[in-house]
């Protein structure tokens, strides 16, 4: 009671979709592959866990993606996010809610497998962020949504040309909570792609099972750890400006195959000290009157600029990182870091929008 349906292939739901295997699992809902019987196509169905507050959250992502579907026809940026096919209720124990789109390619974690050591090549990079930053601010403005769980897992790839979409539907088995390689017919799907193949690639929003209003947030606690906007950290009331800081790091990590912040708890601090205090070192000492703004301050700071648990921190620079360990020219890091420092200003209201990252010189270049 409560949990994940169990799911068998072959079982056919609503009359009409029949599973063919599973794509992935989360903490909310597993994720299939199916055939519509009907349209004689493959639809990628989400099935969430039984309990009642998750058909809540259902009802929730429904009216989100439907809020989508609805603005995209006065907006193209909105062709950056999924659609929504059908949703529907399955009775089971307390009821199952199922969610369908359209089957598109494995998430940009799964592609980052085969480029580990140094990251993705930055015309793809840029093109990807491009696109979701563009659907980040079709979701922020024209949506008033924030997505509030921006990451590697929740950027789909798709492709448009036949020999494209066969070798991503190839690689649907990959596990995107592993972060495995794409493994394809013919081996690694990186050894498969030419350059002209990467570059025809899009990228779309997926997930919006943590989203929400602008104008009403549900919860104070958002976003996957490496990825969480320091006012959330601090429990500060958020808006969209902490989807541009989760974009950020999304860049960092597609460009160097590193994560921008990995906080690991300590035998004294927890992992958020660890966080708040990777986020000082690279980004400097957070003013006195942004620091004690937050509810949480306290809970970090003994006062203006020290840290409780923590007291030896080694401060980095970003273009110092992006030299040092990735072997980037001192052009080439400085630019990429003019590109992201905006988006990861400590003061939400002063942070670069979607639509000022995407006018910016490195991501037109």
């Amino acid at each position: 009671t409560g949990g994940h349906y169990p799911m068998q292939e072959g079982e056919v739901f609503n009359t009409r979709y029949q599973v063919l295997h599973k794509l992935g699992c989360g903490a909310f809902a597993t994720v299939w592959l199916c055939q519509d019987m009907r349209r004689k196509k493959q639809v990628a169905v989400k099935v969430l866990k039984s309990r009642e507050g998750f058909a809540e959250n259902a009802q929730d992502e429904v009216a989100f993606l439907r809020c989508v579907s609805c603005m995209k026809k006065k907006d193209l940026a909105g062709e950056n996010i999924v659609c929504l096919l059908d949703d529907f209720r399955m009775i089971g124990e307390n009821g199952f809610h199922i969610l369908l789109w359209r089957v598109l390619g494995p998430s940009i974690r799964c592609l980052m497998g085969n480029y580990t050591a140094q990251g993705l090549p930055l015309p793809f990079v840029k093109k990807s962020l491009q696109q979701v930053l563009a659907g980040l601010h079709f979701l922020h403005k024209c949506c008033r949504i924030i997505h509030a769980d921006i990451k590697p897992e929740n950027i789909l790839l798709c492709g448009h040309s036949r020999r494209l979409q066969r070798l991503l539907m190839a690689t649907l088995h990959c596990d995107q909570g592993t972060g495995g390689r794409l493994e394809g017919a013919g081996g690694d799907l990186g050894n498969q792609l030419e350059e002209s193949d990467l570059m025809s690639i899009e990228v779309k929003i997926a997930d919006l099972g943590s989203a929400c209003w602008t104008y009403k947030p549900f919860s104070k606690e958002i976003q996957t750890q490496p990825y969480r906007a320091l006012e959330v950290l601090l429990g500060l009331d958020y808006g969209t400006p902490a989807d541009i800081w989760s974009t950020a790091c999304l860049a960092f990590e597609m460009a160097t195959g590193e994560c921008l912040f990995d906080p690991q708890p300590g035998k004294y601090f927890s992992r958020d000290d660890d966080h708040v205090a990777r986020i000082i070192e690279l980004l400097g000492r957070i003013p006195p009157q942004i620091v004690f703004s937050w509810n949480k301050s306290t809970k970090f700071f003994s006062r203006p600029g020290a840290l409780l648990r923590l007291s030896r921190l080694f401060p980095r620079s970003l273009p110092g990182i992006l030299a040092d360990r990735h072997g980037w020219t001192p052009q080439d890091a400085a630019a990429f870091a003019a590109f992201l420092l905006p988006a990861l200003h400590y003061a939400p209201e002063r942070r670069a929008s979607a639509a000022q990252s995407l006018r910016h010189a490195w991501i037109t270049a």
